[in-house]
C-alpha cells in the first residue's frame, strides 16, 4: 500500500531526525570575567567566533542581576564522534582601520587583564585542569583568552604554562581548545548514556594553512608594536572518553574536590567553630551566674525602682533575607547547577517578607509609645530598599557606560521597581495595618513618666566604647568564612560550603545576642536605661569591622585596577555592609528586648 509506505517513511525520517538531534551536544558560552576587573563582558564583546543568530536560553532574574549572558556557541559536535582540529572561523584585523584596530586593542586588553572564558556543556562548566604544587590538580571552571609577556621578558598569568611563550612585549592568544567529554553508559535506563564531566585544554597555534589547519607549529603571537593585517584562526578538537567511576549525582565533585587549600579551609572553619563556641559558653556562664546573684539581691530589697524608662524613639525593624537564603542554601536548593538561584531567592524573600516587616515594625513602634505611625510605615517600606536601589542604580550607570554585561537592562529595572512598589510596599502597608490594630507589647513593670538622671558612667559603660567592643566577638566568628565568601564573589571561585556557612550563621546570631545582652546588662547596672538604640548599634557595629576587612581585602588580596572597577567594588561592598549592619543590629535589639523583659518580669515590685 503506497499510503502505508509513505507513513513508514515519514515515521522513520522523524525518528532519524529526533535521534540525530538528541545526539547533538550543545556548547554554550557565558560572560567573561577577570580577577583584575569587576567589569564582566559578553562573549561577543571580544569579537570571537559567533554562532548564527539563535534563540538564547531563558535566563532567570538572578542570572540577569548577576550579569550572566548565556549564548549558543559555534562549537558543534555529536555524541561519541571525535573531531580533530576543526576550523571554526578566521578573524582578520587591519590596524590601519580604526574600527578593526579598536577590536584588536580590546582583545589585547582582555588578555592583559586575564579575562576568562566560561563555557557550559549539559549545564556543567567546562573546566581547565592543570598541575599545581605537590603533584595536585586544580580544575578551574574557566580558561583565559590568552596571556602576555612583558617587555622585560616576564611571563604573566597563563604564559608560564609553556616555554614557547617567550617573545618580549607579545600577546599569545589561545585560539585552539582540546575538549574532552566524559560519559558513562546507563545500562538499566532508556537514556543510553550520560555526560558526567567536560574538560578542555587551551592551546595556541599559528596555523600555516588557514583553510585546513593541522594544529601544529609555533604559538599564535601578537606583537604589541606590530602594525598591519593580523589573522587569527580559531580551531577545536573533541574527544569522548567513557568513565564508569563518576556517578551522575556526583558529577560536580571533581570540580569541588580540586579546590586549592580545601583541607586548610575545613580545618580553619572547625577551629573557628570550637573557639567561638568556647567563648560563647564562657559569656553565657558569666552572664547567668552574675544575673542570678543580682536578681536574688534585688528581690531582698523592700522596693525596686525600675531603671528602664520608656523611650519614644523607636527602632524601625528592617526585613532581611539572609536567614532565609542561608537556610535554602543549607538544604541544597541553591545548587551551583541552578544558576542565579541565590539572587532570585533573595529577591523573592525580600518581596514576600514585606508583611512581617510592616507588622513587626508597627507592633514594636506602638509598644514604645510612638505616635508618628505614617513615618514609621514609610521608613519601613522605603528607607533600606531606597538606599540599596540608589546605590545599585549608580553602579548600573557605570556598567552601562563601560559596556559591561553586568549592566541591568532597562526592562529589568522597571520589573524590580514594579516588584517593589506593586508588591513589597502594599504587603508592608498590610502588615503595618495589622500591627497597629494589635495592642502594644505589655511591659512587665510600670515606668516613670519623669526620666531619672543618669549617673556618671565609667569608661567601659559609656556608649562609644561599648558599641566598639560589642562587634569584636561576632566578627571573630565569621572572620574565616568571610575570606572564602569574598573570594567566591570577587575572585570568581565556586562557593559550596553552605553547610558550614549555616553553622557559622547560627553562631553569629548567638554571639551577637550574647555580647549585646552582656553589655546591655552592664549599662542597666550602671543605671543607664538608654538601651534601645545602643543594643542595635552594639551588634550592628560588626558591619563596620566587615567594611574595614573588605577594604583590607581589596588592597592586599585583589588585583583590581581601573577607576570604574574600584568604584564598583566599594559600591557593592557598601550595599553588603548596610544589609549586614541592619541584620546584626536587629538581632541585638531583639535579644536585649527579650532580656530586659525577662529580668524585670522576675524582679518583685512592691
Amino acid at each position: 500500500d503506497i499510503r502505508n509506505n509513505h507513513q513508514v517513511i515519514f515515521i522513520s525520517t522523524f525518528i532519524c531526525m529526533f535521534m540525530k538531534k538528541s545526539s547533538t551536544i550543545e556548547l554554550f558560552v557565558n560572560r567573561l570575567d577577570s580577577v583584575e576587573s569587576v567589569l564582566p563582558y559578553e562573549y561577543t564583546a571580544f569579537d570571537f567566533c559567533a554562532d548564527e543568530p539563535e534563540k538564547r536560553p531563558s535566563e532567570n532574574l538572578g542570572q540577569v542581576l548577576f550579569g550572566e549572558r548565556i549564548e549558543p556557541s559555534p562549537y558543534k559536535f555529536f555524541f561519541k564522534k571525535n573531531l580533530e582540529c576543526q576550523r571554526v572561523c578566521l578573524k582578520s584585523y587591519n590596524t590601519e582601520k580604526a574600527e578593526e584596530k579598536a577590536k584588536l586593542d580590546f582583545l589585547k586588553k582582555g588578555m592583559l587583564l586575564n579575562y576568562q572564558h566560561h563555557w557550559i556543556v549539559d549545564n556543567m562548566p567546562v573546566t581547565w585542569c592543570y598541575d599545581v604544587e605537590d603533584n595536585q590538580k586544580f580544575c578551574n571552571p574557566g580558561f583565559p583568552i590568552g596571556c602576555y609577556v612583558t617587555d622585560t621578558g616576564r611571563a604573566k598569568d597563563a604564559c608560564v604554562v609553556s616555554a614557547d611563550f617567550n617573545d618580549k612585549d607579545t600577546f599569545y592568544i589561545f585560539n585552539h581548545v582540546d575538549i574532552t567529554i566524559f560519559y558513562h553508559v546507563v545500562e538499566n535506563e532508556a537514556a543510553g548514556a550520560r555526560l558526567v564531566a567536560a574538560k578542555l585544554e587551551p592551546k595556541s597555534y599559528k596555523h600555516t594553512n588557514m583553510e585546513k589547519p593541522d594544529c601544529k607549529g609555533p604559538p599564535m603571537s601578537l606583537n604589541n608594536k606590530f602594525n598591519g593585517e593580523v589573522k587569527i584562526p580559531y580551531t577545536y578538537s573533541v574527544k569522548f572518553v567513557e568513565d564508569k567511576q563518576i556517578r551522575w549525582a556526583s558529577r560536580w565533585d571533581y570540580i569541588l574536590e580540586s579546590m586549592p587549600h580545601t583541607n586548610i579551609q575545613w580545618f580553619s572553619i572547625m577551629n573557628s567553630l570550637v573557639i567561638v563556641l568556647f567563648l560563647s559558653g564562657m559569656v553565657a556562664m558569666i552572664m547567668l551566674r552574675t544575673l542570678h546573684k543580682d536578681i536574688a539581691r534585688y528581690n531582698q530589697m523592700d522596693s525596686v525602682v525600675s531603671s528602664a524608662q520608656k523611650v519614644h524613639n523607636p527602632i524601625c525593624t528592617k526585613r532581611d533575607n539572609l536567614s532565609g537564603s542561608a537556610l535554602f542554601a543549607c538544604l541544597g536548593f541553591l545548587s551551583p547547577a541552578n544558576r542565579g538561584a541565590l539572587m532570585t531567592c533573595a529577591v523573592v524573600l525580600w518581596v514576600l517578607l514585606g508583611t512581617p516587616a510592616g507588622y513587626v515594625a508597627a507592633r514594636y513602634y506602638k509598644s514604645f509609645g510612638g505616635e508618628k505611625w505614617k513615618t514609621n510605615v514609610l521608613l519601613t517600606a522605603f528607607l533600606c530598599p531606597g538606599v540599596v536601589f540608589a546605590d545599585f542604580f549608580v553602579m548600573n550607570l557605570i556598567l552601562w557606560g563601560e559596556g559591561s554585561s553586568a549592566a541591568m537592562p532597562f526592562g529589568t529595572l522597571v520589573a524590580i521597581l514594579a516588584l517593589w512598589f506593586c508588591i513589597s510596599v502594599p504587603l508592608t502597608f498590610i502588615g503595618a495595618y495589622f500591627g497597629f490594630k494589635k495592642s502594644g507589647i505589655e511591659h512587665p513593670v510600670r515606668t516613670n513618666q519623669i526620666p531619672r538622671q543618669i549617673p556618671e558612667q565609667s569608661f567601659y559603660t559609656k556608649p562609644l566604647p561599648g558599641i566598639v567592643m560589642g562587634g569584636i566577638l561576632p566578627f571573630g566568628c565569621i572572620f574565616i568564612q568571610l575570606f572564602f565568601i569574598l573570594n567566591s564573589i570577587w575572585s570568581h571561585q565556586m562557593y559550596y560550603m553552605f553547610g558550614f556557612l549555616f553553622l557559622v550563621f547560627i553562631i553569629l546570631v548567638i554571639t551577637c545576642s550574647e555580647a549585646t545582652i552582656l553589655l546591655c546588662y552592664f549599662h542597666l547596672c550602671a543605671e543607664d536605661y538608654h538601651w534601645q538604640w545602643r543594643s542595635f548599634l552594639t551588634s550592628g557595629f560588626t558591619a563596620v569591622y566587615f567594611l574595614v576587612y573588605a577594604i583590607h581585602y581589596f588592597f592586599s588580596k585583589l588585583q583590581i585596577s581601573g577607576l570604574a572597577s574600584t568604584i564598583l567594588y566599594f559600591g557593592y561592598t557598601m550595599i553588603m555592609a548596610l544589609i549586614f549592619f541592619l541584620f546584626t543590629g536587629t538581632i541585638g535589639f531583639f535579644a536585649c528586648f527579650w532580656f530586659v523583659t525577662k529580668i524585670y518580669s522576675v524582679v518583685k515590685v512592691d
